[in-house]
């Protein structure tokens, strides 16, 4: 406990992050000062003279300076106590000009405190510290900066040498570690943001039921998620469970943005029949959808002003997803409006260039795939070598029926019905990988076709 308490505990409250490092359990050494009742009666000395000595005898005193040769030096007189004896020779009284000190009229030991707990681990006793972690700190960089001092200080613990030769060194183990528990906990929004992110994907290929419009739809996504990541790091809001399902719930929201202005370019580019310009196309459609978009996404965002003006726990536990999601919208607004048309323009415009880009596109799918086999991705492999296939087959049979085009959207749909499948595992890790599939494909194609009932 001494070591806990002297020397350990010290070294990690320099730690970047740590607040206060208590110790727990042990035996808090101590020095006992035992009085001899009888002995203070015979010396006439009372209890309070003897915790008054003890009280003096333990500090340090300045005496300014002292003057030699024309040079001033400091004065300082050092009392702390560092032993029994120290104590012992404690001046009490002074009878007679014969100093009565506390060894005369009490005896001093060194002995443990009164117990107030203990720290079990295994079955055994030990002493331990409880390491608190400064309010807004990371907590997972103050762990890692706290396993990196407790490195740096293990070789300069005391060992001794055993009756039999061995030597015992004293070690610092972890009793209690966040680490795993956060990042399960973080691991298990990332999986539901991800298997999120993976269902609206398939919504949109089958509602949409358009390749390149899907294809533009879901880069949304990544960017406009990146831009809400940029802005909690600038806004130093923590990445806690309450966050990020702010950007859980504005997915759906950051997809709508998408789908308003892809579908709205769609309609003009079919009622021109033939694109002349297409850039003119794009921002006609854009300029006309931007102002409903923007519209309803502020009105949204307005709404969260009462979350930010809460305070204490409440302001704590809600403000962060007010911030999340106002930043997700924001960010799909500014994505939709400025990036998103000129995405649109690359992947529209391949159809004006398209016999001249065919092989490339051929190529950059047969080396995506193959580079996905070395890298141990199997999906990732099967999908583009099976969209070369199709985009080749589609080539041969498009001219005699134009359904022949839906067939690379089917690839890719199926494609991310298999990962969902396996991300996701509803029927369990124990059961095939093809029942998990058939199972997600019944479940997602029930609703869906539910939804595509009531658009009819």
């Amino acid at each position: 406990r001494s070591v806990q308490d002297f020397q350990v505990k010290y070294a990690l409250n320099g730690v970047e992050g740590v607040s206060e490092v208590a110790s727990i359990g042990g035996m808090v050494r101590e020095y006992q000062v035992d009085v001899d009742p009888e002995a203070l009666k015979a010396f006439g000395i009372g209890i309070h003279q003897v915790m008054q000595a003890v009280r003096n005898s333990n500090r340090d005193a300045g005496a300014k300076t002292i003057e030699v040769n024309q040079v001033e030096y400091l004065v300082r007189g050092l009392g702390y106590i560092r032993s029994v004896e120290d104590l012992e020779q404690a001046v009490v009284a002074v009878n007679d000009n014969v100093p009565l000190r506390i060894r005369d009229v009490a005896r001093v030991t060194l002995g443990p405190a009164t117990r107030r707990g203990l720290l079990d681990k295994g079955g055994a006793e030990v002493s331990g510290g409880v390491v608190i972690a400064r309010y807004g700190a990371n907590p997972l960089a103050t762990i890692q900066a706290v396993k990196d001092k407790i490195a740096e200080i293990a070789p300069g613990l005391p060992s001794k040498v055993l009756d039999d030769g061995r030597v015992s060194q004293l070690t610092i183990v972890p009793f209690y570690d966040r680490t795993q528990l956060i990042q399960e906990t973080l691991g298990t929004l990332e999986e539901a943001l991800s298997l999120e992110v993976l269902i609206t994907i398939i919504v949109i290929l089958v509602m949409v039921a358009e390749l390149r419009s899907s294809l533009v739809i879901a880069s949304l996504l990544p960017l406009a998620v990146l831009l809400v990541f940029i802005a909690m790091r600038y806004f130093q809001v923590d990445a806690n469970i309450v966050a990020l399902s702010g950007i859980v719930i504005a997915i759906g929201t950051m997809v709508d943005l998408g789908i308003i202005l892809s579908e709205n370019v769609v309609r003009h580019l079919r009622e021109q029949g033939v694109v002349k310009d297409l850039r003119r196309t794009i921002q006609e459609a854009a300029i006309e959808v931007a102002p409903a978009i923007v519209t309803a996404v502020s009105t949204t965002i307005v709404s969260f002003i009462p979350v930010f003006t809460l305070e204490a726990a409440e302001g704590k536990l809600f403000r962060p997803l007010a911030f999340t999601k106002t930043f997700a919208l924001t960010g799909s607004v500014l994505v939709t409006l400025f990036l998103l048309p000129t995405f649109i323009h690359l992947v529209f415009g391949i159809d004006a260039r398209r016999r001249g880009m065919r092989w490339m596109v051929r190529g950059v799918m047969l080396a995506g795939g193959l580079f996905a086999f070395w890298n141990g991705s199997l999906w990732a492999g099967i999908t583009l070598l099976a969209l070369l296939a199709t985009h080749l087959l589609v080539d041969r049979l498009s001219g005699r029926d134009t359904r022949w085009q839906y067939l690379p959207l089917v690839v890719v749909l199926l494609a991310v019905v298999w990962l969902l499948a396996e991300l996701w595992r509803p029927l369990g890790v124990e059961r095939s990988l093809v029942l998990n599939v058939v199972l997600v494909g019944l479940a997602i194609g029930a609703i869906l076709l539910f939804l595509w009932s009531l658009q009819r």
